[in-house]
């Protein structure tokens, strides 16, 4: 298949399966707390990609691990926890809306740490872009005064974290397979998630005297085969096939997605918060047009 049409293949298949991870979320911490959501959800899929991709290791080599086992941190095991505990306080439309800021962040770490130029157009959309999300933030709180959008201030790290992560596959682990990299990037998060699991009192009575425990679990489940495992896979061979900035803007589509959930699920959102939304898909359009055009 040409590479210009897989790569947009990859890009409408990642949009529709992250952009409902936001309402499976969730549903999930209806039974489950934040820490048990997070760690439930990694060693889930640790167990699932093992069982696929345990081959592929034999593949990396041993000056690879370094950035497979900090991929595995920044990119997978700190943000399970931080949009859990997000999601807690902020409805899940608006943090699909703030996990926009990826491809921003992805030029801001590009240029400062990886030495990528960047031009006055793509500047002015990292600016953009953040006055967006500041608008979207108080405009949310006027409109659900009873939510805590501190809280999304997770949503920005984990923002962070992910553009660092795709600038590092890029710049090192490029000639590793994508399978290979989720394999390793849940060999080097297991031991600490199932810690966290164990130490979140998921393993007692009180968990699984709950209801809702079983449904939270079985959304968790779907979250963690398809929203982690499969999407990893994806969207590692995005990045080696694209580029950094063209695999994040997968935000651009994921939005769209979650706040149709979110809305059939009874979330509230208002015009001024579409008009902040607006300029963060504007600025990160902004800044990633012109990133093609340098490449081309």
């Amino acid at each position: 298949m040409n590479q210009d049409y897989k790569k947009w293949i990859f890009l409408l298949t990642l949009a529709i399966v992250w952009g409902s991870s936001f309402i499976l979320i969730k549903k999930g911490l209806v039974g489950l707390t934040p820490l048990q959501l997070g760690s439930l959800r990694t060693v889930l899929s640790s167990l699932f990609i093992f069982v696929i991709g345990y081959k592929s290791l034999k593949t990396v080599l041993n000056s690879q691990w370094k950035w497979i086992i900090l991929s595995g941190f920044i990119g997978t095991f700190f943000p399970a926890f931080l949009f859990a505990f997000a999601e807690t306080e902020v409805d899940s439309g608006v943090v699909s809306i703030l996990n926009a800021l990826v491809p921003l962040n992805a030029i801001l770490i590009g240029l400062a740490v990886f030495k990528i130029t960047s031009t006055k157009l793509q500047i002015f959309g990292v600016i953009l872009g953040f006055i967006g999300a500041s608008m979207l933030i108080f405009n949310s709180m006027e409109l659900n005064p009873d939510q805590n959008y501190l809280y999304a201030g997770f949503v920005v790290l984990s923002t962070v974290m992910y553009g660092f992560n795709v600038n590092l596959i890029k710049h090192y682990l490029q000639e590793v397979k994508p399978i290979a990299i989720a394999t390793g990037n849940f060999v080097a998060i297991f031991i600490p998630a199932f810690l966290v699991l164990v130490a979140s009192d998921f393993f007692t009575l009180q968990t699984f005297d709950q209801q809702s425990i079983y449904s939270s679990i079985g959304y968790v489940a779907i979250l963690s085969v398809f929203g982690t495992v499969m999407a990893k896979i994806i969207f590692n061979n995005l990045i080696q096939i694209s580029s950094p900035v063209f695999a994040s803007s997968v935000t651009y589509l994921m939005p769209m997605v979650a706040l149709l959930w979110g809305l059939l699920d009874g979330e509230r959102f208002g015009l001024d918060q579409g008009f902040a939304s607006l300029l963060i898909i504007c600025g990160v359009y902004l800044a990633n047009k012109k990133a093609k055009k340098n490449r081309s």
